[in-house]
């Protein structure tokens, strides 16, 4: 049984959140919170493993308590909810740097956060069941000559967890990741979030970097991450990011398709391409151009995204090689780039 702390100065936030946990008989709501003081008072009484923790509220706001969290002891693993703004955008940011274990986006419609029950149960699963990594074992040095590249939106973050964590060690190959967000600094927080759990390194794209083996690369919100040619110092032929800001694509900047149809471009063959969960049509067209020229597409199925739409929008182009569980795709994604460095 999980138990859970959830905090909120919004008795109708307190009141939901209790409400879409409860549906879950593998977690229990052992108290709840009105602010930062009655959170700290609550850990210490009531020893849950996980705290939902809202970011503004009085007396005490969530960066207070973070501040404020014992030195030694055990303290429960720690889930933003933070408001899509960008300043909510920097106070994520700075919870994340002070210890939070992950964050979740609440909607701007309150009439919607009925919405966020599916993946709010999937991050309180996740940040019991993942464990933090050490990294034991460092990516083998070079330019990337083959790339993965995944495509989510609603529903991707906590398949990310999972998907992240389930690779044993570095892969030969590069991952680019395009997971659509707001703008504002809130893909650095989710590149923080998986650096955490991976035993690859993840960062946030910036301008120009230069794909490695065994490097994640989160797409930066407001950029379309555009995979160009690169050639390296010894004549060695990869790719490289550039950030893009033409216009959005199916109305979002980071486009997946942008991602896939130039890694495609660059690489050939070489490319794995990947569909999670996600609402609308972006994607499809992108792996339709990686099966065309030779690369392997790979779509999650059904019953484990929250939405349905990119991976739908690709099995309608008849461009898709294997649907599979979330928990299998990772050792389809390694079997297949030790394939084509074989």
């Amino acid at each position: 049984m999980i138990r859970v702390l959830v905090v909120d100065d919004s008795l109708f936030m307190r009141t939901m959140i209790r409400d879409m946990l409860e549906k879950d008989p593998e977690i229990e709501v052992v108290a709840t919170a009105v602010d930062g003081v009655d959170a700290l008072k609550k850990v210490k009484e009531y020893a849950p493993d996980v705290m939902t923790l809202d970011i503004e509220m009085p007396r005490m706001n969530g960066l207070e308590v973070l501040r404020n969290r014992p030195p030694s002891g055990d303290f429960p693993r720690v889930l933003m909810l933070s408001s899509l703004t960008s300043e909510g955008a920097e106070m994520t940011r700075k919870a994340m740097a002070l210890g939070a274990d992950d964050f979740m986006l609440k909607p701007k419609d309150i009439s919607a956060v009925r919405g966020i029950g599916r993946e709010l149960l999937g991050k309180i699963h996740n940040l019991v069941r993942i464990s933090y990594v050490t990294r034991v074992e460092k990516p083998a040095p070079g330019i990337a000559d083959q790339v993965v590249v995944i495509g989510a939106s609603a529903g991707g973050p906590p398949m990310l967890d999972i998907l992240l964590s389930s690779f044993p060690s570095p892969l030969p190959a590069a991952m680019v990741i395009t997971q659509h967000m707001p703008e504002g600094g809130f893909t650095a927080s989710l590149a923080t979030r998986l650096n955490r759990i991976s035993r690859m390194p993840v960062k946030e794209t910036d301008n120009g970097d230069v794909l490695y083996r065994g490097n994640v690369y989160v797409s930066r919100a407001g950029y379309h991450s555009v995979i160009s040619a690169y050639l390296g110092d010894n004549g060695q032929k990869g790719g490289r990011i550039i950030h893009s800001q033409s216009p959005p694509l199916h109305s979002v900047r980071p486009a997946v398709d942008k991602t896939f149809i130039s890694a495609s471009t660059v690489f050939g063959k070489r490319v794995v391409s990947v569909i999670l969960s996600g609402m609308g049509n972006d994607g499809g067209e992108g792996m339709a151009t990686v099966k065309q020229n030779g690369g392997s597409t790979i779509v999650c199925r059904e019953q484990d995204c929250l939405v349905y739409g990119m991976a739908r929008g690709a099995l309608a182009r008849n461009c898709v090689d294997r649907v599979l569980p979330l928990d299998e795709i990772g050792a389809e994604i390694a079997k297949t780039v030790e394939g084509m460095v074989n």
